[in-house]
This record gives structure tokens, C-alpha cells and sequence, in this order.
């Protein structure tokens, strides 16, 4: 039984652009751009700032622990002293619910909002930040219930009696709404304003920022926090933050129907099949084990991420398998970030640029540095930054055209630099932060470098500096759950100083682990 199901592309672009009201003639009239916004905080002009980053952490409360709430105490200290976090996506687990946003959000991260003191009094739709959390849409923030889970799910059958499994499964009566329920809880949702005039007075009120490209919403810690789409820009200390939604441009192309390409696809229906029953086999041997148990309460926490895991491969699979689609690539979102980068690089005030989105092109965790998505992710990304590099010639002076990326999606924190790709995507550092608060993995067998074939060659296209996961085994396993804080310093080139906040599950206690600071 599929746990999970992601919908097209077309879908999630078409209703995301009708919750935002995309290039409606009046926003077109006034000139706005729905892409930018301003962080109206008084310090944007600071070029020494600091910054945190969490990811893929909208899990609640695990067998006797909880991991994102941890995570989020360990930021505690820092909040006076940065401007902001950036969430790499994968909000709410498992399918996005709205239902889940009290217990896997708003709580963990209740110091952040207004209220806060009272988080059970704060609806998901309805937050308002002190600290911003500028997130990213990740995977799940899309997915919906599949049909057979909807129908059970009306039936207040709770989904582990279901499987006959004792897994908390974070499923309740509904799935995202293919992103609906993020699109209520982070995004200016102008769809709401129907009667005549409430448009118009929403854009007087809050679309007041002025910059080079027209008007843009103005983002107020404690007053207004609402971002302008699912994909945004913002300049803050003379540092270009660019937010993608990686989940419209992940699809891979089909298998070519060819004896390979036949070939192929009956390894993936093999797999596939291997997976389903693995899973089955981890539901039935789950309904087994005692939660009260301290060591089987850390098995069933265990088997919960391996299901999630196994999902998210299966969903790569189909992907690959998927006939008789078109596959759809978000041309536009790409075309965009094409044109803000040049700008970007043509504007004498800008002084670095940051780019984060939810699947990291390059990772050496050892479920997502082969997936098809990684691939296809890495590969589309290329193609923007090639086109930037011709477009802008030598005006990077031998600087890498980004200065950081920062991902998620994978459920660890690993630092990357990529090689000579033969591309624009060269000896640029990659960060991937997205093992702060669902679980946690491995990194591959196959060690830290990632090579790539070009034609008859193997080349060395990137090298991990730092992985921290899940390690040890049995009673020895070790479970460090981590987020980031980065500091910005300098006037002219940024320095990034990458400071690891990790907090480590390990024989049912708690410890804070202490690692040097990574010098970008």
C-alpha cells in the first residue's frame, strides 16, 4: 500500500499560481514584482549579519525524545543575535496536513512566533513571526493521501491499526492539498481577497517596498510575515538570497524505449517490487515490538524513517517508470533565476549570492547521491549557471558565480565543494541541512567523492568535507540531529562561517556536540 502520492508538476505550479493570484492584470498594472520581497527589520544594510538553517524537520515527538524540539533549543542562544532562518523545506511529515502544524511546527518553533507563550492558541494560517522562518517547499510538503489512506482516513481508523503496525505515522484525515496547506501557512495567499476592492486595499497595505524591478511585498518580523510565491528573492547586507522550489523542475525523462532503456526499467519494476515487500515485511515486524521497551521504542523509530525512506525511493522509481507523460520542467521558474543572477551580477551593490531549495544536486547520503531526482536536479541547475557564465563573461573575476548552496531533503548535514565539473558549477561549497528533526542516515559505503562519466571518462566532480548521520549499530548507534548557524562577515567578498549546532540521540540521553566552524 503506497503511503504517499506526489502530484504532476502541472498540477503544483497551476495551483500554487492561482493561490498567489500569479501576474493577475491588476498586480501587472502596478507593477509588482510577485518574486521579491524586502525584510523590513532596519538592519538589511549591515554587511556583518548572521543567519540560522534547519531542515527537513516537521516531525513530531519520537519514542520518548524529541528531536526537532531539541534542535530548536539548541538555537535558542543564537536568536538575538541572527536576523532570520532559512528552512530548506519538508515543513510537516508525512503528506504536508495542516492538521499536523500545531504539533510538528508550531510548537517546536513556538519561540519564533508572536504568541508563542500560548502556542496552542496560534492557528497554522494565522502565524506571524518575531525571528522570520523563510522556508522552502520540500517534497512532502506536496504530497497527498493516496485514494485507499483518504477513505481510511474517514473512517477515524487510525493508519497503524490500518497496517496493523505500531509506526506513528503522522497521516491524519487529508493530505497537503498539493501544497495548500504551506500555501496558507507561508505564502501572501491573495486568492482569499474575492470582493471588489479587497485586492487593491491588501496591495496598498503591504506591497510598499520599492526596489529596482518595481513594487514588492514588504516582510515585517512581528507584524506581517507572508512571502510573496513559492519561489523568492531578498537582498539583505548586500548578499542575494535566491529561494527555488525544486519540486517543479525534479522530474527525470523517461526511460528511452530502447534495449537499454528496456533493460532499465526492468530492474526499476524488480526493485520496486523488493521495496514494497521490504516495507511489508518492516509493518509486520513492527506490530511485534513494545513502544514502552526503551531499545524497541528506538527499533520502532528505526523502522518509522526506513518506511519514510522506502517511500521516497519508490516515488523516485515511478518517476523513471512513469509512460505516456510529458515530462514537464518548470522552464519558467529556471528562466527566472537565469535573469536574477545576471542581474544579481550586474548590480556593483551585491556583494555574494545564496541559493536554497529542498534536493541537493550533489550529496554523498547513501539514499539520494544516485537518485534519478538528484541527477536531474544537478543537471538543470548546470544549465542555468552555464547560461549565466556566457551571459556575464568576466565579470566574476574568477569567483565561483554562487557562494553557497544550501539544500535539505537528504536527512543529515554534509558539506560538499564540488571539482571541475566542466561546468559553471565548479569549486562552488554546497551545504546540506536536513537532518533536523525526522531521522536521520547514513552516509554511502562508497566514501566522500562523487564522480560522474563524460563521455568514456570518470571524473572527480565533488568531494564531502563533512557528513554528520546516523552511525554506530545496536546500542552503539549514534543519532545526531543538527542545524546551522552562519555568520557574514567582511565588506567587500562575504566570508561565510558555517557553525554546526548538533545535538546527538545516544543510549536514550541527550548530548551537545561541539565542531569547528567551516570557513567558506
Amino acid at each position: 500500500m503506497k503511503l504517499v502520492s506526489d502530484p504532476a508538476i502541472a498540477n503544483k505550479i497551476r495551483k500554487m499560481n492561482q493561490r498567489v493570484r500569479w501576474q493577475d492584470p491588476l498586480i501587472a498594472e502596478r507593477n509588482i514584482d510577485q518574486t521579491r520581497m524586502v525584510l523590513e527589520d532596519g538592519q538589511t544594510d549591515n554587511s556583518e549579519f548572521s543567519f540560522l538553517v534547519v531542515g527537513d524537520s516537521g516531525s513530531g515527538k519520537h519514542r520518548g525524545h524529541n528531536p526537532q524540539r531539541k534542535v530548536a533549543e539548541l538555537m535558542l542562544p543564537h536568536h538575538s543575535e541572527c536576523r532570520f532562518m532559512l528552512h530548506t523545506g519538508d515543513v510537516i511529515y508525512l503528506v504536508g496536513s495542516s492538521e499536523y502544524y500545531q504539533q510538528n511546527f508550531i510548537q517546536p518553533y513556538r519561540e519564533f512566533l508572536l504568541g508563542g507563550e500560548h502556542p496552542q492558541r496560534i492557528a497554522y494560517d494565522q502565524m506571524i513571526f518575531k525571528l522570520p522562518i523563510l522556508p522552502v517547499l520540500g517534497n512532502h510538503d506536496y504530497y497527498n493521501l493516496p485514494i485507499l489512506l483518504s477513505l481510511a482516513s474517514l473512517t477515524t481508523l487510525p493508519i497503524r491499526r490500518l497496517l496493523r503496525s505500531r509506526l506513528e505515522l503522522d497521516v491524519g484525515l487529508h493530505g497537503s492539498g498539493t501544497g495548500e496547506a504551506y500555501a496558507r501557512a507561508f505564502l501572501d495567499y491573495l486568492q482569499a481577497f474575492q470582493l471588489p476592492g479587497e485586492l487593491n486595499n491588501h496591495l496598498n497595505q503591504y506591497y510598499t517596498a520599492k526596489t529596482d524591478t518595481g513594487d514588492c511585498l514588504s516582510y515585517e518580523p512581528g507584524h506581517f510575515t507572508r512571502l510573496p510565491n513559492r519561489y523568492y528573492t531578498f537582498r539583505y547586507g548586500g548578499i542575494d538570497f535566491f529561494a527555488l522550489d525544486s519540486n517543479t523542475f525534479n522530474d527525470p525523462p523517461p526511460l528511452p524505449k530502447t534495449k537499454q532503456g528496456d533493460a532499465n526499467r526492468r530492474i526499476l519494476e524488480k526493485r520496486r517490487e523488493d521495496l514494497e515487500q521490504e516495507k511489508q515485511q518492516i509493518i509486520e515486524t513492527s506490530a511485534k515490538l513494545r513502544p514502552e521497551n526503551p531499545i524497541e521504542a528506538d527499533q520502532l523509530d528505526d523502522y518509522h524513517a526506513k518506511v519514510s525512506q522506502i517511500e521516497e525511493i519508490i516515488v523516485d522509481i515511478d518517476k523513471q517508470l512513469a509512460t505516456n507523460k510529458t515530462t514537464l520542467t518548470d522552464t519558467e521558474q529556471l528562466d527566472w533565476l537565469k535573469q536574477k543572477l545576471i542581474e544579481s551580477w550586474n548590480n556593483s551593490e551585491v556583494r555574494g549570492r545564496v541559493i536554497y531549495f529542498h534536493h541537493p544536486p550533489y550529496v554523498t547520503e547513501a539514499t539520494k547521491w544516485q537518485q534519478a531526482q538528484t541527477l536531474i536536479i544537478r543537471d538543470r541547475l548546470r544549465g542555468v549557471l552555464d547560461a549565466v557564465a556566457k551571459e556575464i563573461g568576466s565579470l566574476t573575476q574568477g569567483r565561483s558565480l554562487v557562494d553557497l548552496v544550501l539544500n535539505g531533503h537528504a536527512h543529515c548535514l554534509e558539506h560538499l565543494e564540488t571539482m571541475d565539473t566542466g561546468h559553471a558549477d565548479s569549486h562552488i561549497h554546497w551545504i546540506v541541512c536536513g537532518g533536523s528533526g525526522f531521522s536521520l542516515r547514513r552516509q554511502r559505503i562508497e566514501g566522500a567523492d562523487l564522480m560522474e562519466t563524460f563521455g568514456n571518462e570518470n571524473r572527480l566532480v565533488a568531494r564531502s568535507h563533512l557528513f554528520i548521520g546516523r552511525n554506530g549499530q545496536g546500542f552503539q548507534k549514534r543519532r545526531p540531529y543538527s542545524g546551522l548557524r552562519i555568520d557574514v562577515k567582511g565588506e567587500g567578498h562575504p566570508k561565510f562561517i558555517v557553525r554546526p549546532l548538533v545535538s546527538e540521540w545516544y543510549q536514550r540521553q541527550w548530548r551537545d556536540r561541539e565542531f569547528e566552524p567551516l570557513i567558506i
